[in-house]
């Protein structure tokens, strides 16, 4: 039984979507940390929203938990660091309140050009103080938007049709982008001097973070007006009042601030400050839209495998899924395969590549598979989600490669690590039957299955080494489910690769390394 807990305020259709799909569904708002760590073990998802802040000690609590899935564009409120080391996905919705959040900001920015706020309340206090608010036209003026993906682009298209011209500055924004939603693209110290107004639309990362810092705040025009839907922490918030105070900034709107629920800050007050209690996301549409978006992405993931909107882990949409499904399997087969064959020895580099019609695919997923099953023997507690993460903490280099069909099947997997101990090849692919099997190991091709129990021996290529390896094995009570062989050539080198019905464990390997002409013996267990 699947089962999910929605531990803030949505709409009730998300649990619904739940209850449809098959997903058993509990409902507990307003929880404390200490009453979500009491439950949070029985659940295989948590859906929220902003008010339950989802720390380290609840995602420890969480045994069972595979997905958290956050209604809106932000995973501030979730520790996504913890969820990642725990191999739980993290998704948002990103287009879900994208419209909502963009029009806020224009109505901010109308507001902040007419005092709107300031008027109204001034009026209703029975004041008739007309010459105060003499505000300004927008048409014509210059917008400088920071951040223009989903929001920014939207807001630059709404400024566009109030007859302003938009600068933008975002690193990932090319100049056909730039082109095709009408704005110029600058650099931030350029476009700051240039604009009347400045809305921020980028997240918070540790390079975001007081992106206007005093010095930056400093370079803008003087008399423009600053906008931020996005996130608190992107603006010098001090920096900010001084500069409101001094008349170098005619005015500032906020939606977001560094700590909320916000009580108290350096602007509040000011009559040149608009400030609104993070209202962006804050419609009915948007609402409804972002609740239904995050159970039926949460709903593919626990039934299908398909990842939407994950912060953690590669996307995999649900046509894709059946179809990487058994790929997958193999990725992390060839992976645990490769790295016992190393013996956990000291992992420098793996070199992952995909042949023919498996490059075609989406190969992320399976290249994160791979290394998840290449850590799992030796690392224990690892799967899609933190492998990534783990591989690169240990700090082996991971390559990926993607060919043309080299060979006589349609696509494969290989895998190449170099560990202490050497280099190690394994290869694989999926038949028709949907089975992965081994088409490679190291320099020798041999067509196999995977077993739960394997040895596998290399040799010199002698007569009698088969009949002493099975004796052997027959003398120490292990079962020989299948047998495959190989050799590099005549006269050469000779590999073994044996199925055998439960683990021979080390006292048997050692005796296998007695037997005449015997190289190495690995023994190689794979969960099925």
């Amino acid at each position: 039984m699947v089962k999910v807990l929605i531990a803030d305020k949505m709409s009730p259709e998300a649990a619904k979507i739940f209850e449809r799909r098959g997903v058993t569904v509990d409902t507990k708002t307003g929880l404390s940390a200490d009453e979500l760590i009491k439950i949070i073990g029985e659940y295989d998802g948590l859906a929220v929203r902003s008010t339950t802040k989802v720390n380290t000690a609840i995602i420890e609590a969480a045994k069972n938990l595979k997905v958290i899935g956050r209604a809106g564009i932000g995973v501030d409120t979730v520790d996504v660091n913890a969820a990642t080391q725990k191999g739980i996905v993290v998704m948002n919705t990103p287009f879900g309140n994208s419209v909502t959040t963009a029009e806020h900001a224009i109505a901010l920015l109308m507001s902040l050009a007419r005092m709107v706020p300031q008027a109204n309340a001034s009026t209703h206090a029975g004041k008739w103080e007309k010459s105060k608010f003499t505000g300004m036209e927008i048409t014509g003026k210059t917008l400088g938007i920071v951040g223009c993906g989903n929001i920014g682009s939207i807001v630059a298209s709404r400024a566009i049709g109030l007859k302003m011209k938009v600068l933008a500055y975002d690193p990932f924004l090319t100049p056909d982008r730039a082109k095709e939603i009408g704005v110029e693209k600058c650099e931030l110290d350029e476009m700051l001097p240039r604009c009347d107004f400045v809305t921020l639309h980028t997240p918070l990362t540790e390079k975001t973070r007081n992106i206007l810092s005093a010095e930056r705040l400093a370079l803008m025009k003087k008399g423009a007006r600053l906008i931020n839907c996005a996130r608190g922490g992107l603006v010098d918030e001090t920096a900010l009042k001084t500069a409101l105070e001094s008349g170098a900034l005619a005015g500032a709107a906020l939606d977001v601030y560094m700590n909320e629920p916000a009580t108290d800050h350096p602007i509040f007050g000011m009559e040149n400050a608009i400030c609104t209690p993070h209202l962006g996301a804050s419609t009915a549409e948007a609402q409804e839209t972002v609740a239904l978006q995050i159970a039926e992405q949460m709903s593919d993931f626990l039934l299908t495998g398909a990842v939407s909107n994950a912060v953690n882990m590669p996307s995999v949409t649900a046509a894709e899924a059946p179809v990487l499904k058994p790929y997958v399997k193999l990725a992390e087969l060839l992976g645990a395969f490769v790295g016992q064959l190393a013996g956990g020895d000291a992992f420098a580099e793996t070199e992952i590549l995909y042949d023919g019609a498996v490059a075609e695919l989406n190969t992320k997923p399976l290249t994160a598979a791979a290394v998840a099953g290449l850590l799992r023997p030796f690392v224990g507690n690892v799967n899609m989600v933190n492998g990534p993460v783990l591989l690169k903490e240990k700090g082996v280099k991971l390559a990926e490669v993607k060919r043309d069909r080299s060979g006589a099947f349609h696509g494969y997997i290989q895998i190449k690590l170099v560990a202490g101990s050497g280099t190690h090849i394994v290869a694989g692919t999926v038949f028709s039957d949907s089975q992965p099997r081994i088409l490679r190991i190291n320099d020798v091709q041999m067509e196999a299955e995977f077993g739960e129990n394997m040895l596998f021996t290399r040799n010199a290529d002698k007569p009698g080494y088969v009949g002493s390896l099975g004796a052997l094995l027959g003398d120490s009570g292990v079962n020989i489910a299948n047998f495959r062989l190989g050799r590099t050539e005549k006269d050469g080198t000779a590999v073994a690769l044996i199925h055998v019905d439960a683990p021979a464990g080390k006292a048997v390997l050692e005796k296998v390394m007695q037997i005449p002409h015997v190289i190495s013996a690995t023994e190689v267990t794979l969960v099925p």
